[in-house]
Parts: C-alpha cells; sequence; structure tokens
C-alpha cells in the first residue's frame, strides 16, 4: 500500500534510491567491521590470494544477510 501511494505522487523512485543508499552503506560499513575483526587485512591478500577471496566472500554473505533483514524485509 505504502509504495502504490508513493507511485501515485510520485515519489516511489525516490523512495526506492533512499533505501538502495542505506542499503549500500550498510554493508559497506559491515564488510569493512567485520574484515577488521576477523583480520581480513591487505596482508592476507598479499600473501594467500585465495584464502583472502575465501574470507571476503564469506564476510560479504553475511553482511547481505544482516542489509536484507534490517533494511530490505526490516
Amino acid at each position: 500500500m505504502l509504495y502504490d501511494n508513493l507511485l501515485t505522487v510520485g515519489m516511489l523512485h525516490g523512495h526506492l534510491a533512499d533505501i538502495e543508499e542505506q542499503a549500500q552503506v550498510l554493508f559497506l560499513r559491515l564488510v569493512e567491521q567485520y574484515a577488521d575483526t576477523e583480520g581480513v587485512t591487505e596482508g592476507v591478500k598479499a600473501n594467500d590470494p585465495q584464502a583472502w577471496v575465501r574470507r571476503m566472500s564469506s564476510i560479504r554473505n553475511r553482511a547481505n544477510e544482516v542489509v536484507m533483514q534490517e533494511i530490505v524485509y526490516g
């Protein structure tokens, strides 16, 4: 219902853009925090690129789950 109302008054695209920006900001902040907490650094990337990719993939997946729960579904 909210989206129907926003669409009829011409505000839907702006609202969705705001949601997208919030989601991106939260995602990037979480990835940075998780990587810092878990010691996934440029040093790891330089010394063991495959391990870095695996760990960053896991971090990104977890961050994405949080964004979906808090921003998209919440």
